[in-house]
């Protein structure tokens, strides 16, 4: 099991490295998604600038999936403040 994605950070650096493990360029990525190359840069940089709709082709694109649950009250070693959204 994957530790949780807990900031838009992990989010960036997730969709690139999976993009790189497929052995992808931004401009391929880009052309499979129906998007600009630009925009699956600024998903890297900025994910918080995904849509839900995006995100879930991205993932679909990538081989990734995406669960949520409840998690527990506290994450170890994550403060609230810390979270960058």
């Amino acid at each position: 099991m994957h530790p949780p994605l807990l900031t838009t950070t992990q989010l960036g650096q997730l969709i690139l490295s999976a993009r790189k493990a497929k052995g992808l360029s931004q401009s391929e990525l880009a052309a499979r998604m129906g998007l600009s190359q630009g925009r699956i840069s600024q998903f890297e940089l900025k994910p918080e600038t995904i849509t839900a709709q995006q995100l879930l082709l991205l993932t679909s694109v990538l081989g990734l999936e995406i669960s949520i649950g409840s998690r527990a009250t506290s994450t170890p070693g994550v403060k609230t403040n810390e979270l960058d959204w």
